[in-house]
């Protein structure tokens, strides 16, 4: 005898359907979302806002997460040795996702500070870099469009939370 919960196609249909009812909830949350924060700029296109204070702002050892928008430059910021996006990433992502998805190129470039084993460090700015790849990916932007920039390390600051970071540009 044979069970229905064992057929594997049944199994799979099943996950497909799930992720698809998912991508939908989350892609109607994000446009209320978008469109309680005032819709669209001039352009037409969504004007993100930055989620924390301007990098600037950013006390001498910083260690934790965080996103801004500065410049039209979506940054990143980690928490030492970690590679977790702060909250509010796919929310300042917006502009970018939209670029994205009209055809524009995106750079994501890794940076990281002077301190410790420099392969290390480049090792976890380029995991850093693939995070944020793969939560532009889990948006909708298809892998075309973003382009890695090899790990660069900072210097001139002194400022080890400004290094620590992931710029995503849209290309001109």
């Amino acid at each position: 005898m044979s069970s229905q919960d064992d057929d594997p196609e049944i199994r799979v249909m099943a996950f497909v359907l799930m992720a698809a009812v998912v991508l939908a909830v989350g892609l109607a949350v994000g446009i209320g979302v978008q469109a309680s924060r005032g819709g669209a700029g001039a352009s037409g296109m969504a004007m993100p806002t930055p989620t924390t204070a301007a990098p600037a702002a950013l006390p001498m050892g910083a260690d934790d997460a965080s996103v801004v928008v500065e410049n039209g430059v979506v940054k990143f910021y980690f928490a030492s040795g970690k590679s977790d996006l702060a909250s509010g990433a796919l929310d300042a992502l917006g502009e970018a996702i939209d670029a994205a998805k009209a055809g524009r190129k995106l750079v994501i470039s890794g940076f990281h500070d002077a301190t410790g084993d420099p392969a290390f460090n480049a090792e976890l700015a380029k995991q850093r870099a693939m995070v944020v790849r793969d939560a532009l990916a889990g948006a909708g932007v298809a892998e075309s469009a973003m382009e890695l920039k090899k790990p660069e390390q900072t210097t001139g600051s002194g400022n080890n939370a400004e290094a620590r970071r992931v710029e995503v540009m849209i290309a001109p």
